[in-house]
């Protein structure tokens, strides 16, 4: 919740960590495209007879659209983990200005 009180703007700490966690993820995001991308366009240009072969699939679909999906998703684990906190979505107790109180 946005309050403005004596012309000041205060802004519930709430949002500045979903800011924060929603950052995270679009950069995660984007760096999973840009594997795929780089993985599957940068490997899988080259002649079909010139192609190398993992678990009997081209490199370039192995890297990009399995290893890929198996890499990122540990990473969102790991994200989610360690780097997000766990938060109430009810209105926070505490001076009414706000604040949150924490542990």
């Amino acid at each position: 919740m946005m309050r403005i009180r004596k012309g000041i703007l205060l802004q519930d700490p709430r949002f500045a960590i979903a800011n924060r966690e929603a950052l995270y993820t679009l950069v995660l995001a984007f760096l999973y495209f840009a594997w795929w991308y780089l993985t599957a366009y940068g490997l899988g240009s080259s002649p079909v007879e010139e192609y190398s072969y993992i678990a009997g699939f081209p490199s370039w679909f192995f890297l990009s659209c399995i290893a890929g999906f198996i890499v990122f998703s540990i990473l969102a684990l790991l994200m989610v983990v360690f780097l997000f906190r766990d938060m109430p979505l009810e209105k926070p107790a505490g001076d009414g200005k706000g604040r949150m109180d924490h542990d």
